[in-house]
């Protein structure tokens, strides 16, 4: 009995089989292909719906800092101050409402806005605004994570210390010549 070889083995070094064209035994109807095909990346003709968007490419970046800081400019605190009173999320004694932000949901005060109220603040961070206008109508911010030093001022702390050493190291010096001199 003589053996028959199978169609697909006589296809073998055919780019297509026998289909015909590439992209007519896909199951895929007309579309063009998967993903990116047929949106004219390649070629003179670009398809008009993608044309003139930012559609191919990767744009941005996700921060790798994840924490997130939630902020509150005094304008907007001092909006909401009657209603905190009203809810109890806030102690008013006298004339001096006494807030802590952190349990408001806010981590920092910033200093868009006026001071109306006499007010006494609790929260991590405060920009210097914030505090200076605080503070002008006598009331108080306690800002319990101070900020971190910038690098220029380390760097430059980092200098002077070098300096300082450098000095001594220098002074050294001179009081062992001069022991040298009174030995002789």
């Amino acid at each position: 009995m003589k053996f028959k070889r199978k169609k697909n083995v006589r296809q073998r070094g055919t780019k297509t089989h026998g289909w015909g064209a590439k992209k007519k035994h896909r199951g895929a109807g007309h579309r063009g292909g998967k993903g990116n095909a047929g949106t004219g990346k390649r070629g003179d003709a670009m398809n008009p719906s993608i044309n003139g968007e930012r559609y191919f490419g990767k744009y941005g970046f996700i921060s790798k800092s994840r924490n997130k800081i939630k902020a509150i400019n005094i304008d907007e605190l001092q909006r909401k101050l009657k209603e905190y009173a009203i809810k109890g999320l806030i102690k008013v004694k006298g004339d001096v409402y006494i807030i802590n932000l952190k349990e408001l949901g806010y981590d920092k005060l910033l200093g868009c806005g006026k001071v109306l109220y006499n007010l006494e603040i609790t929260v991590d961070y405060a920009s210097a605004n914030a505090v200076e206008k605080v503070e002008k109508l006598k009331g108080k911010v306690i800002v319990l994570e101070e900020r971190k030093e910038k690098k220029k001022e380390a760097e430059t702390s980092k200098k002077g210390n070098k300096a300082e050493k450098e000095d001594e190291f220098v002074d050294e010096e001179d009081e062992s010549e001069e022991s040298n001199e009174d030995s002789e």
